[in-house]
């Protein structure tokens, strides 16, 4: 066997079955990773426009999102692909690294007096989310048995959603019970909500970190490791190889995913907009109203998503995991469809729980399908193809949903939700035309899988 081929090829071999408090703890760092997702997805925008931003401007002003991701996800995936410490492990250097990353910029982020700096720090935000977030996906499905990788991924849904859920409901809650300013003009409740965001960032990362050891790699693995160059260039060579490589089955997802995630883009970008048109006065007082109260819709999806993302194991063992993501996405095209038209904000909530079902399927599902279509020496840098696959569309929402909204849409933020809905139901038709690969890692004794072998 030649140094290429050992490179590329998947090593199938028994791993210790994990119980669920030992799944929950390995994926606690997820919550924190998470919250502050939940923070960009709904305090950044309208920190944007506290700080003056026109919202012609927004798709642009989040170009950090797609373009971080697009650059550091998979490079981040080859490099932990390639690295081994018996003292620090393979995946969990990096996500520490980001998860401090992460801690600092939301602890800065409501101290910024100027639009300027609210991009920089979200550039920077950004990064250290891509950072942290990647390697937890190949941290699962380095650990985790087959049987137990629904669980695994369905946990980090539990996770987000718990995560985000936290984020939301601390900015309707301190918005209640928090007055003032900044100079810049950031109500203190906002503030708030970031500083809290800081400390929950680093500390579910360190109990992750410190309670959860890696699994060593075995002899054969330690020899693809020696058989790679390390560094930056070889790194990226992985990437283009992985790319060429990428299973035809791989690809279709990848179709998916860019109706699935531009639609989500559109959605986060224009549901706060959307709700101070449709059910608060044009005022600076209605305006927080409505962030307040977008960040309480925010938060009940997300309930509905870590309630229902274990049950989502059951159904997609029993009906399959292509099958349950396009009922999911199906349901959220319709409740988006309808949240536009309620008679008020209250009503918001019951269409919410479609969204909240497709995000619990949208952050584990995918993941059940796409590691049964690569060779385990490889999750890392292909965990990091599966971010592409996610940045770019967003990256392509950047530049091209401002015309969109201004041409097709008349300007009218609830338009925008109307849009992101029919892609989200483009995403769940295209589902259908994937074919889902079978387990062929669902054996006991080590074996070889070349790679795109099924």
């Amino acid at each position: 066997m030649t140094a290429a081929d050992v490179q590329h090829t998947s090593v199938v071999r028994t791993k210790p079955l994990m119980s669920m408090q030992s799944i929950l703890i390995m994926n606690l760092g997820f919550f924190g990773i998470q919250y502050s997702f939940g923070m960009q997805q709904t305090a950044v925008n309208p920190v944007y426009e506290f700080l003056g931003a026109n919202p012609h401007d927004l798709p642009i002003l989040n170009l950090a999102g797609p373009i971080t991701g697009l650059l550091i996800q998979p490079l981040i995936g080859a490099l932990s692909d390639r690295t081994w410490s018996p003292r620090w492990g393979r995946r969990k250097p990096f996500f520490l690294i980001g998860a401090i990353g992460c801690s600092l910029c939301l602890f800065l982020f409501p101290f910024v007096t100027a639009l300027w700096m609210a991009v920089l720090l979200l550039w920077l935000l950004d990064a250290s989310n891509n950072t942290a977030m990647e390697p937890y996906r190949a941290f699962i499905a380095d650990k985790l048995p087959p049987s137990q990788l629904g669980k695994g991924f369905l946990a980090q849904s539990f996770f987000t959603g718990l995560g985000i859920t936290l984020a939301n409901l601390s900015l309707f809650v301190f918005q209640k019970t928090i007055s003032g300013a900044t100079e810049a003009g950031i109500p203190y409740w906002v503030v708030g909500s970031f500083m809290l965001g800081a400390v929950c960032s680093i500390g579910s990362v360190l109990i992750s970190v410190l309670r959860t050891p890696e699994i060593p790699p075995s002899e054969e693995e330690l020899r693809a490791l020696r058989a790679k160059k390390g560094g930056l260039v070889p790194a990226l060579k992985e990437i283009g190889e992985a790319i060429v490589d990428m299973p035809p089955q791989f690809r279709k997802l990848a179709l998916v995913y860019f109706f699935q995630w531009y639609g989500m883009v559109c959605y986060w970008q224009f549901i706060a907009l959307s709700i101070a048109k449709e059910f608060f006065p044009p005022t600076q007082e209605g305006k927080e109203e409505a962030v307040a109260w977008t960040g309480l819709v925010n938060g009940w999806y997300n309930i509905i998503t870590f309630s229902v993302a274990f049950s989502l194991v059951a159904f997609a063992k029993r009906r399959g995991a292509k099958l349950v993501h396009c009922i999911c996405l199906m349901l959220a095209a319709i409740g988006l469809l309808i949240v536009p038209s309620m008679s008020n904000q209250y009503l918001i909530l019951i269409p919410m729980i479609g969204l909240g079902i497709a995000w619990a399927s949208i952050m584990g599902v995918p993941y059940i399908m796409a590691v049964r279509m690569i060779p385990s020496t490889r999750f890392g840098v292909y965990m990091g193809i599966i971010n592409m696959m996610i940045v770019i569309p967003m990256l392509i929402q950047s530049v091209t949903f401002g015309w969109v909204y201004s041409t097709f849409l008349g300007d009218d933020p609830s338009n925008a939700i109307r849009f992101a809905a029919a892609f989200l139901a483009a995403a769940g038709l295209l589902m259908l035309w994937i074919k889902e690969p079978r387990n062929v890692r669902d054996v006991d004794d080590v074996a070889h899988m070349p790679m795109g072998g099924h």
